[in-house]
C-alpha cells in the first residue's frame, strides 16, 4: 500500500483518528483500478487525506464536496466517486446537499469523518456534538441535542447506511469496500476521535460493538441506529436504481 501514500509531510495531530481512516481507505481500494477512482473532499482536517493518497482527487468548497462528487459521477458514470467529508462540513455547512444526494440515490460513496467538532478552526460545536459540549463557541456547553447521522440518512433515502470506528481499520476497510461496490448512495459515519479537542477514545472503546447486518427494513435499521450503545457495521441496504441509472435509463424497472 506504500504506492498509495504520497511523500507529503503529514500535518494531522499525532494520534488523530484520521490516520486510521486513511489506512482503511487504502486497504479498501488497494485491489481496485486506481485510474477509475476519484476522491472528493471538503474543507477541514478530514480534507487533508487528499494530500496524502495517490489517487485522483478534488478539493471542494466548505460544505460543497458532495455536489462536486455528484457532478463528477454524472459526467463520467464509469468512475467510482468517493467523498470524504467532516461532520461540520456536511451536517452543518452542507446539510442540504447530503440530504438531497441521499434522496436522489446518487451512486457515490460518502465517508463522514465524525469527530463532533470543527477541529481545524479550534473546537466549535457541530450538529453531531453531544449536548453539553464545551468548545470555543459554546464555553458553557451546547444546549442543543445532536442529530443522529444514521437516522437522518435512512430517513432521507440512502440505500447503503453504515457506521465504522476509526481504530478498527480492517472492519472499516470492509465497509468502505462494500460501499464502493453498492449501486446507489452509500453513507458511512466514521466515529473518529479528535485527540486535540475532543478525545473520545476511552468512551468509544467501552461502547462500540460490531453489528451483523444489514437489514432492508427501515424500522429495524432505525431501532438499531438509535440505541444508546454504539453499534458499528452496515445498518441498512436496499437495491434500487441509482440516480445515474435513471438519468441514463439503465437497469430501470
Amino acid at each position: 500500500m506504500d504506492k498509495l501514500t504520497l511523500k507529503t509531510t503529514n500535518t494531522w495531530c499525532p494520534g488523530c483518528g484520521n490516520f486510521f481512516v486513511f489506512e482503511a481507505l487504502k486497504k479498501a481500494i488497494f485491489n481496485k483500478k486506481k485510474e477509475n477512482i476519484v476522491l472528493v473532499t471538503g474543507i477541514g482536517c478530514h480534507a487533508k487525506i487528499a494530500d496524502y493518497i495517490n489517487i485522483n482527487s478534488f478539493y471542494g468548497l466548505h460544505g460543497r464536496a458532495i455536489p462536486v462528487a455528484q457532478g463528477i459521477k454524472a459526467g463520467n458514470p464509469n468512475l467510482s466517486v468517493i467523498c470524504s467529508s467532516g461532520d461540520g462540513d456536511s451536517f452543518n455547512e452542507g446539510i442540504s446537499h447530503i440530504i438531497h444526494a441521499a434522496k436522489r440515490n446518487n451512486n457515490i460513496t460518502v465517508i463522514i469523518h465524525d469527530n463532533h467538532n470543527f477541529a481545524l478552526t479550534v473546537k466549535q460545536f457541530t450538529s453531531t456534538s453531544p449536548k453539553g459540549f464545551k468548545g470555543s463557541s459554546t464555553p458553557f456547553g451546547s444546549i442543543e441535542d445532536p442529530i443522529n447521522p444514521i437516522e437522518l440518512m435512512i430517513a432521507s433515502g440512502a440505500t447503503f447506511v453504515a457506521r465504522g470506528y476509526a481504530p478498527k481499520v480492517d472492519h472499516l476497510a470492509n465497509i468502505i469496500d462494500k460501499a464502493i461496490e453498492h449501486n446507489g448512495f452509500s453513507f458511512i459515519q466514521v466515529l473518529q476521535p479528535c485527540i486535540a479537542w475532543f478525545n473520545t477514545y476511552a468512551d468509544y472503546n467501552k461502547r462500540v460493538y460490531e453489528y451483523n447486518g444489514p437489514t432492508s427494513d427501515k424500522r429495524n435499521a432505525l431501532d438499531i441506529a438509535t440505541k444508546d450503545e454504539l453499534p458499528i457495521g452496515i445498518f441498512y441496504k436496499k437495491n434500487k436504481p441509482s440516480f445515474e441509472d435513471l438519468l441514463l435509463k439503465k437497469n430501470v424497472k
